[in-house]
């Protein structure tokens, strides 16, 4: 009986399984997501999770270290200046699993192993805190603004308005000026003509 069995050996000899879990490491701190099967996945992610919780302190002992397993030294850099900074928040749970379905050559369960972005939503939540800072102080000098262009407005309206009712009763006076000279005129013309009529 096999009791104790502390990690899946994944049907690997030691030499190879640990170099594949420095090879699937290294392209996981690389691109942030690999696709590969649930049982690589699960073995990878531990290993990983350790390494990114050794990388938030940055020394050179931790360095030596994590150079066992990572020979590429941009990716190490990566680790210690991006990756490990990034969580220094974060108590643990780095990763997670994505389910794809099932490979078609063999059936096995395929899944997505990325890095949590923690640093995209802070970046979010801080832009949100930035927005919102933003307006508050701008809100009252837009209002103020908003308000003087409004009251300029009104003034304006209100000068048209009594230009337009002082012109009006002038309008009103010549007009009935006008009509009462033309009725006084036709009513002198009836006359002329009635005493032509009764000259005739």
């Amino acid at each position: 009986m096999k009791h104790k069995i502390g990690f899946n050996r994944l049907g690997r000899k030691a030499s190879h399984r640990k170099s594949l879990h420095r090879n699937m490491t290294t392209s996981l701190f690389r691109y942030e997501r690999i696709k590969t099967t649930k049982a690589k996945a699960l073995a990878i992610r531990r290993t990983a999770e350790k390494m990114i919780t050794r990388a938030k302190m940055d020394s050179v002992h931790n360095r030596r270290i994590m150079n066992k397993d990572i020979k590429d030294k941009e990716i190490l850099a990566k680790l210690f200046t991006e990756i490990g900074p990034r969580y220094k928040e974060r108590p643990g749970g780095y990763t997670r699993i994505l389910k794809l379905g099932y490979r078609q050559g063999d059936a096995a369960e395929m899944v997505l192993l990325e890095l949590v972005e923690e640093e995209v939503a802070e970046q979010k939540q801080s832009k949100k805190k930035s927005t919102k800072k933003a307006k508050s102080p701008a809100t009252p000098a837009k209002a103020k603004e908003t308000a003087e262009a409004t009251d300029t407005e009104a003034d304006e309206a209100l000068a048209e308005e009594t230009a337009t009712a002082e012109a009006a009763p002038v309008d009103a006076s010549t007009a009935t000026e006008a009509e009462a000279e033309e009725s006084i005129e036709k009513s002198a013309a009836k006359d002329d003509s009635t005493d032509k009529k009764k000259d005739d």
